[in-house]
């Protein structure tokens, strides 16, 4: 009897494994290496001086082993597995009879800078831990409100620079300037008002390429991709009277 307790808890164990780990699989490769220096730009410029020590260590302990290295946001993680990669250098000088001193300072310290992650929106709690630690899913910079407001008063100040020559900038097929259109719109669609993210995001032509439209920042806006595709090459007007 015991035995076949074990071989359920075993099997149990399995599918609540392969359950949590469903989402993971499905969006590895999510990031692509491309997008990584934009990525990492963004952290160290909008969301590090954001966060308190311990917490932008974990947090970019926590980005190198997701989205870095894998591609997907979801990384399952542990107080033992972050004092090891993380905190334990910060006791490492106790006498070595305080070491259950220590590893508790460690784990408060660990929890701590979680509980702050968490609050600060940088990271977000999405299963309930078990032996192996708990799911997390790391946020990139536009998925942050702190990162949203800082982007925002950043991209106003690019932005103002730029206004008297736009008509002669091109800002959709240059990486460095679509960025920008997406930071001025806030990642949201200006169609449908859905809070979008590098990943969902695209850009439409308000008056379209084929009727004369340009390049250009006016004639530019961030929408996702369902609406994209719905308007198409119809005029803005049109759509518009569509969607009440």
């Amino acid at each position: 009897m015991r035995e076949r307790f074990a071989q359920i808890r075993t099997l149990l164990d399995e599918l609540e494994q392969e359950a949590e780990d469903g989402p993971a699989s499905s969006e590895r490769a999510l990031v692509s290496g491309l997008e990584l220096p934009d990525i990492i730009r963004d952290v160290v410029d909008f969301l590090l001086p954001e966060l308190k020590p311990y917490e932008a260590s974990i947090y970019l302990y926590m980005l190198r082993h997701s989205v870095v290295e894998t591609g997907s946001q979801l990384i399952r993680v542990s107080r033992r597995g972050l004092r090891s990669g993380v905190v334990k250098s910060a006791y490492s000088d106790r006498p070595s009879g305080k070491e259950s001193d220590s590893a508790a300072a460690a784990y408060k310290t660990i929890q701590t800078a979680l509980e702050g992650l968490e609050a600060t929106g940088a990271i977000r709690r999405e299963a309930d831990p078990n032996r192996e630690g708990t799911l997390f899913r790391v946020l990139l910079p536009e998925e942050i409100e702190v990162c949203r407001r800082a982007r925002e008063a950043h991209a106003t100040v690019v932005l103002s620079t730029a206004i008297n020559g736009e008509r002669e900038i091109d800002y959709y097929n240059i990486r460095e300037n679509l960025a920008k259109v997406y930071e001025r719109d806030s990642y949201i669609c200006m169609y449908c008002r859905k809070q979008l993210t590098r990943f969902t995001a695209t850009l439409d032509h308000v008056h379209p390429v084929a009727a004369g439209g340009d390049n250009s920042l006016s004639n530019l806006v961030t929408a996702c991709l369902e609406c994209n595709s719905k308007k198409n090459v119809r005029p803005l007007g049109d759509f518009l009277a569509e969607k009440v």
